[in-house]
């Protein structure tokens, strides 16, 4: 039943995301509003069922603290690469460092 949910969930996510980055320019856009918001709200429907509602809103704060650490992954590492001239490997390395700091530090902060 898990997988009837998920796929119905996850396939109306991805149709809905889908036709929202097929309208937004620049068409690259319509591959990142298709995988991940459609996952992350897919699972947040399981686990809303599977766990109850207090697991889910958990499960979502820590959703949110990993978009801003991507966030931060992304500008740092475009900083890097663009306005120092760092080589890729060398930024990237940095970038999930600071990826995992900024997520980590504020999941800890919504712990307290």
């Amino acid at each position: 039943m898990q997988f009837v949910i998920r796929f119905l969930v996850g396939g109306t996510m991805v149709l809905i995301f889908a036709a929202l980055g097929d309208v937004l320019k620049p068409k690259s856009f319509a591959g990142l509003f298709g995988a991940a918001p459609s996952v992350a709200l897919a699972t947040l429907t399981l686990t809303i069922f599977a766990d109850g509602v207090n697991y889910a809103d958990s499960e979502a704060r820590s959703m949110i603290a990993g978009a801003i650490g991507f966030l931060a992954c992304a500008f740092l590492s475009c900083q890097l690469m663009m306005r120092w001239r760092v080589r890729g490997a060398y930024a990237a390395l940095a970038a999930i460092v600071a990826w995992f700091a900024v997520s980590f530090g504020i999941w800890a902060k919504a712990l307290k």
